[in-house]
Parts: C-alpha cells; sequence; structure tokens
C-alpha cells in the first residue's frame, strides 16, 4: 500500500502499526503521489493528515491523490489527528472512503483496509451502470453513443438521441434536497424503458437528466416514440422522496448525424432547454437558431412579407374575385361557360350553411341535461387563472376576489398563473390577498410568454382532482365547480359552460359580442354537441379532469391553443360536455379593431387546427361516423364557406359582362329569391334562439337581440368572413403575431382584452 504522509513520528507510528498486520509499504509526500504510482502502483492508499507546518489542506491532498488516473478509483482511507463528526463528514465529501482516527487499533486499521480490497469503493462515474438506477452514466452514456455513431454507414440506420429535463426539478430540489436528482432520473427510466424494449439505451448526468439513445429508427418513429414517452410520464403520478409529485417532461432530441457523439449531446440539451419554456409535452428537435446561430430572414424576404401584409385586403379581392373573374372569362372565350355551374355551387353552398345554422338551433332545444347529482362525493378542486399582469392590472384583484367568493364542499383552491415583464404595484396586493386567504396561490411564471405557458406550469402544481380553466377577466357563477363535478363524475372529462357578457353596455361593438356570444354559448354549442355527439373546450370557462389536462397540455405554438388541446384529447378518447347553465361573466371589446385582432387570431388559429387535425380525424378509428361529419363540418365546411360566398361576386361580374350590363339580367329568378331568403332567414331563427335560451340578464334586452340581427345581415357576417379570408393570407405568409388588447378597470371602461375563443 501507499502510505501518504509527511516524514515525522505519525508517519513512524503508521509504519509500524501496517507493518504489524503483514502489509507492504511505500511512501509519498503529498504532492509527489503520481511519480510513486508509476514506479509502484498500490492497492490501497492511507493518507495520514496531520495539521500544521508545510502539510497541505486535507481537501488538497485528496483531490491530488484522486486526480492521479489511477488514484481515482483507488480505496483511500484517511487517519486524522482528531475525528470530530464534522472533520469526517468533510473527509468522505471530498472523496476519501473512509476516515478513522490516527491512533486506531492496529487491527482496526488493517480490517477496514481489507474491506475495502474486498469490495474495492468505484466512483459512480467509472461504473457501467449506476447500481441504483441502472442507468449508464454520462461518461458511459457518451461511450455508447459514440460506439453507434462508429458503425458503418451500411450497417447503421438512422437514430435519434434526446436529453429529458424535468421542470419541477428546481422546486423539488428546494423542498426534498439533491437526492431528488437520481430519484426523478430512476422515475423516468422506468417510463422510458417501455419505448424500444433493450433497444433503447439509457443515462442520466448529475442535473438529474435523463439520456436517450434510440438507434436504428427514423425521424418520425422517433418523434412518436419520445412524445408518446411524454404523455406517460405526464398522465403518471410519482412517488418521489415520499411525495406524491406530476412530472413535466421536457425533451430536447436531435436525429443521429455526422456531429460528434458530445455535439449531440449538446444539441440535444440545447433543444431540451427550449422544450422547457413551454411545458407543453412536445419533443422540440435542435435547430441552429436554439444557439443564435441561424441565419436571419433576409431583408428582402422580411420586406416583401410586411408589403404583402400590409396589401392583404388587395390580395384577397385579386385572390378571391380577380383571378375567378379571369378564368371564367378565358373559359368563355374558349367555349365554356362555367359560371352556371358555380353559381349553383354557391348557392348551394349558402343553403347548405343556412341549414346548418337551423340544425343547430334546433337541436340546442334538446341539448343534453347536467346529471341531477353527482355520481360521486365532491373531490377538492383547483382553478387556474391565466394573466398577463401588465394588461390584466387592472382587473385581476376584482376576478380574483370572485373567486375567493365561491364555496365548493370539497375545497377549492386558487391558482393565479401569471407572467410579467417588470414587477408591478398589483402583486404586493396579490400577495397580501394569499396572506389573508390560504386557498389562493400566486405562481409567477418565469420565462412564459403565453398563456398556454401559464395553465401548463399550473397544472402540475395544482392539488385537485378536477381544475377549471379561466381567462383573467372571468367571474364565475356560485355553484359553478359544483354543477361541474356533476358532468365529470357521471363519465365526462371536460365539460365547456357559458360564457356572457358583462360589458354589453360599454359600446355597440360589446353589445354586438353579448348577443353573439348567446348564439354561440347557449345555441351553437350545445346544439352541435347534441347533433355531432362530441363538444369542444372555448379556453375558459372549461373544467377538466386534472389528469386528463396533464396529459394534454396546451401548445403554445397554436394561435387557438384551446382548440388543438380539444381536438388532441378527443383524439385520445376523451369526452366533451357542454352545459349552458354553467355561467361564467367575463369582459368583450369595445372597439372595432380591437375585435378585428381578436377575430383574426381565432380565425387564423382554426386554420391551424384545421390543416393539423381534420385529414387526421377523418381516418381516426376514435371517432364515429357522426363524429366525423361533425369534424367536416367544423374544420372544413367552416374555411372553405368564407371563400365560397365571395364567388358570389365573380359570378355576377361575368354575368353583367356576358349579359352586357346589369338592366339586361333576370334578378327576379324564383328559386334564387327563395335560395336568397332561406338564408337571410337563418340568421333570423339564429337570433330567435339566442334570445330564447340567452341568460336572463340579456334576454330583458331584446333590442339587443333586434340591434344584431339588423347589423349582422347587413355587415357583421360580411365582416367574419372578411376576418377569416385576411387570416388565410396571413397563415400563407407565415405572420403569427398575437396582439394584445388593453382590458380595462370597469365593465363600462374603455377597451376590453380579447376573450377566449368559442
Amino acid at each position: 500500500m501507499l502510505v501518504v504522509a509527511v516524514p515525522g513520528p505519525g508517519r513512524e507510528r503508521l509504519t509500524q502499526s501496517l507493518l504489524s498486520t503483514g502489509h507492504q509499504i511505500g511512501y509519498a509526500a503529498p504532492g509527489a503521489v503520481e511519480e510513486q504510482m508509476l514506479r509502484t502502483p498500490p492497492d490501497v492508499i492511507v493518507a495520514l493528515h496531520e495539521p500544521g507546518g508545510h502539510v497541505p489542506p486535507a481537501a488538497e491532498v485528496i483531490a491530488g491523490i484522486r486526480a492521479v488516473p489511477a488514484g481515482g478509483a483507488l480505496p483511500l482511507l484517511v487517519l486524522v489527528a482528531d475525528p470530530a463528526p464534522d472533520a469526517v463528514v468533510d473527509m468522505l465529501r471530498y472523496g476519501a472512503d473512509d476516515c478513522l482516527p490516527a491512533s486506531c487499533d492496529p487491527a482496526e486499521l488493517a480490517a477496514r483496509i481489507d474491506a475495502k480490497l474486498r469490495r474495492v469503493p468505484v466512483p459512480v462515474e467509472k461504473l457501467l451502470r449506476d447500481p441504483r438506477t441502472g442507468l449508464y452514466s454520462r461518461t458511459h452514456f457518451l461511450d455508447e453513443l459514440d460506439r453507434e455513431l462508429r458503425r458503418p454507414a451500411l450497417g447503421r440506420r438512422a437514430g435519434a438521441v434526446a436529453v429529458v429535463a424535468v421542470a419541477e426539478m428546481q422546486a423539488l430540489e428546494a423542498r426534498l434536497g439533491h437526492r431528488v436528482r437520481r430519484e426523478v432520473a430512476e422515475r423516468l427510466a422506468g417510463v422510458a424503458e417501455r419505448l424500444d424494449g433493450a433497444a433503447v439505451r439509457l443515462g442520466w448526468d448529475e442535473e438529474g437528466h435523463l439520456l436517450v439513445l434510440v438507434p436504428g429508427v427514423d425521424e418520425d418513429a422517433a418523434r412518436r416514440a419520445l412524445q408518446d414517452f411524454a404523455n406517460a410520464v405526464a398522465g403518471t403520478r410519482f412517488i418521489v422522496a415520499d411525495e406524491n409529485v406530476r412530472l413535466t417532461p421536457a425533451i430536447g432530441w436531435t436525429p443521429l448525424g455526422d456531429t460528434g457523439h458530445r455535439e449531440a449531446v449538446r444539441r440535444a440539451a440545447d433543444a431540451s432547454v427550449e422544450s422547457m419554456s413551454h411545458r407543453d409535452l412536445l419533443p422540440v428537435r435542435y435547430e441552429p437558431w436554439m444557439r443564435g446561430t441561424a441565419q436571419r430572414p433576409g431583408r428582402l424576404r422580411t420586406a416583401v412579407r410586411a408589403v404583402l401584409t400590409a396589401l392583404s385586403p388587395v390580395l384577397v379581392l385579386v385572390i378571391g374575385v380577380g383571378v375567378p373573374l379571369a378564368l371564367y372569362m378565358e373559359l368563355y372565350a374558349l367555349g365554356w361557360d362555367v359560371v352556371g355551374v358555380v353559381y349553383w355551387a354557391v348557392v348551394a353552398g349558402l343553403l347548405t350553411s343556412a341549414a346548418l345554422i337551423v340544425l343547430e338551433c334546433v337541436f340546442s332545444l334538446d341539448a343534453v341535461a347536467r346529471p341531477e347529482r353527482p355520481a360521486q362525493p365532491y373531490p377538492p378542486a383547483s382553478a387556474v387563472i391565466a394573466a398577463y399582469l401588465p394588461n390584466e392590472a387592472a382587473t385581476i384583484v376584482d376576478t380574483v376576489e370572485s373567486f375567493l367568493a365561491l364555496e365548493y364542499p370539497g375545497g377549492l383552491e386558487i391558482v393565479l398563473a401569471y407572467n410579467t415583464p417588470h414587477p408591478l404595484p398589483v402583486e404586493d396586493t396579490l400577495r397580501d390577498m394569499a396572506r389573508r386567504d390560504p386557498r389562493l396561490v400566486l405562481l409567477p411564471v418565469q420565462g412564459s410568454t403565453s398563456k398556454a405557458q401559464n395553465v401548463n406550469a399550473a397544472v402540475t402544481r395544482v392539488h385537485g382532482e378536477i381544475v377549471g380553466v379561466f381567462d383573467a377577466d372571468h367571474h364565475p357563477a356560485p355553484g359553478a365547480f359544483q354543477h361541474a363535478w356533476h358532468w365529470l363524475s357521471n363519465g365526462y372529462d371536460v365539460v365547456q359552460g357559458h360564457c356572457v357578457i358583462r360589458n354589453g353596455a360599454s359600446s355597440w361593438v360589446s353589445r354586438l359580442v353579448a348577443v353573439e356570444f348567446e348564439a354561440i354559448y347557449a345555441v351553437s354549442h350545445p346544439g352541435r354537441t347534441r347533433l355531432y355527439g362530441f363538444g369542444v373546450f372555448g379556453g375558459s370557462n372549461g373544467f377538466w379532469r386534472t389528469d386528463v389536462l396533464a396529459r394534454t397540455r396546451m401548445h403554445g405554438s397554436m394561435l387557438t391553443e384551446d382548440i388543438d388541446s380539444t381536438m388532441r384529447a378527443l383524439g385520445e378518447g376523451a369526452r366533451f360536455a357542454v352545459d349552458r347553465s354553467l355561467v361564467s361573466r367575463e369582459l368583450a371589446p369595445t372597439m372595432l379593431g380591437s375585435l378585428w385582432n381578436q377575430r383574426s387570431r381565432w380565425a387564423q388559429g382554426w386554420l391551424q387546427v384545421s390543416l393539423k387535425y381534420l385529414w387526421r380525424g377523418l381516418r381516426s378509428p376514435s371517432f364515429t361516423r357522426r363524429q366525423k361529419l361533425g369534424l367536416f363540418v367544423l374544420l372544413g365546411w367552416r374555411e372553405v364557406q368564407p371563400w365560397l360566398t365571395l364567388q358570389i361576386l365573380p359570378v355576377l361580374l361575368f354575368s353583367m359582362w356576358r349579359e352586357g350590363g346589369p338592366l339586361a339580367m333576370d334578378w327576379a329568378v324564383p328559386v334564387c329569391v327563395l335560395a336568397m331568403l332561406f338564408t337571410l332567414s337563418a340568421g333570423v331563427v339564429q337570433a330567435v334562439f339566442a334570445w330564447r335560451l340567452a341568460v336572463p340578464e340579456l334576454r330583458r334586452r331584446r333590442r339587443w337581440f333586434w340591434s344584431y340581427l339588423l347589423v349582422s345581415t347587413v355587415f357583421y357576417s360580411h365582416f367574419k368572413n372578411m376576418v377569416a379570408r385576411h387570416a388565410h393570407l396571413k397563415e400563407a405568409l407565415g405572420e403569427r403575431q398575437w396582439r394584445v388588447t388593453p382590458r380595462a378597470a370597469e365593465a363600462g371602461a374603455a377597451d376590453g382584452r380579447e376573450v377566449s375563443a368559442p
């Protein structure tokens, strides 16, 4: 063995003890260990530390021994003159395998040395697999990855490497200590082993990240496997340090390619940081911009996009009117008059839209009634209020007070998940409210830029079995959570309530929206649910089973993240209900510009959802034929209809050109007149049903409904079609900016922020 000590009486006594037990000894002074080990490699190192003189600190002695390549894995015993408990802890923490007094009995010293030789202590990072978790250490994981990358191209198919972080790690570590890193990695590994059996190699690092190597699959298969893993983790409650917790995996990945093994892991880690900011369970593929190295769009490209966006109203007319008109005229010159066919197709489309509106109205009268009583006792419930405080500062206190006034027999937790670019005075008020009422939990979400991120951050912190999601201007009615549980306890996973505008008297715009919301939430949603067999989540005043929302999350990349989450949950078999008696009151925009911005976002968001889920839903075995018909109407027909109605203009212009002017045309064709009357009557029917099924305070305002009927007929329907066509062009140009509208403190004050998408 090698004795590391300065010459002196202490080293002599130690020498005698070791010789008396039959050990062979070599010597080295602190700082000269490597030279001695090269001459005579030892089996054990015994370091004697006697402070004083020129003796270096114990930490320095141990670090010097462990820095030698061979010394990193050899048993190291440290002898000290006075091994106080703190000193022993320090020695073990610095890297010693044992610590005992310099005056210990020779037999005990020999026994400890023999024990270390029989079971040689090896640092965890030196082991192939961690003895507790069964995972590769980072070093050995990199070796496995390097071997995979070095395989001949003909013998190696594609694959991917991923780094999985956990969004809750910092909070868990602050509460439960450093040990949770290993436990979390172990829990994640238990789920990840289901990905692809023995083909997947798993490792972990000291930060608690899970390292995943998925060899022999293409990018789509790797993405699907990682997405399945993320969904499985989010849908599982884990026991970590004796606590029941929910984890949010943040997965970054990169395909195996020409890069080295260390660079591949670094790229996956960079993508994991990006995934962490969203908490939406989507595996994020590495892109160069994540390191700020991607090339920015050229100035010319940016300028062209800006010009096209500014000219979008003109482009819509060119695409929707000019191009068809030119086509009809060119075909007519070639001897083909197709306008008659197009005309009747447009009329048929208008009649179809009107018939669908009337059907929804009729079916809304027979909407599924809320169960009279819950099937189970009331469980704990949570309310999540998502807020952007600079925009919500004037209203958030009133909103929180309205929630604190609710009474719920199972216990109600109110979580305010908010983001703000800088501290605000209202935060002090909110902290005072939280101190007075422990039901209020303030959750500032660092780095958040969207409602989706706020909700995703909150869903793993809530304690309720059900969770209600609300925008920051909503005031739910008493009994809302009790009534929601009646649905959720009887087999439903999500129930959407009735959003009512409370500032309708502020302006003609808010009055228009107030009646429109009755047509949407009191008529269309219940009628559509009854007609097609599924409902939708409208972004606010929606109640979820917490486990379902935790698995589904919200994707901030979608402009209507609520409809996106609806489609994904429906695809997984979730049951949605709509209850028009489940009321929550909110604010509407009061200016036409704000309304345009709001509806433009909604329309573009619906288009994104349609492009992503329409064909997938129509091919999915998860939906019945009736539901697929509903998906076609909801996601397909609604996107075609604005352009179809516009075709009336090129058809009329062509007909006037062909007949020699408007006076030469026969405008009183009976079938056309009847079709126009039926189309207009659909608006009348919808307004009547909206009034009949509206909440009492709005039903008393009959003039609002008459005004809505008039304005909708001559302006608002065309306005919404214009918005939809404009949104389609924005999506084609890649413009996805979310414009936030200022929210007023009072219902009758200036402008209300965007309300949730119906």
